[in-house]
């Protein structure tokens, strides 16, 4: 039972009661991060376009390395 005037309980990842971000709330969040602060937040299987894929990809390999999961493509 909750007070009123107390205050809430802090949030957490951890907290297992909360149901998960559904991909409307995601695509909101990627929406306010590249208006607030100009990041860009896309899933590499979205991109329709082989080419701007393949660029994509291989930018974020160069910058943080392979991911450790996903397609490996005949590798």
């Amino acid at each position: 039972m909750r007070l009123p005037d107390a205050p809430r309980p802090p949030r957490s990842c951890l907290d297992l009661a909360r149901s998960p971000t559904s991909a409307l709330d995601l695509d909101a969040m990627r929406a306010a991060a590249w208006h607030r602060h100009g990041v860009v937040a896309l899933s590499v299987e979205d991109i329709a376009d082989p080419w701007l894929r393949q660029a994509i990809a291989n930018e974020a390999n160069r910058r943080w390395g392979r991911r450790d999961g996903g397609t490996r493509h005949g590798r």
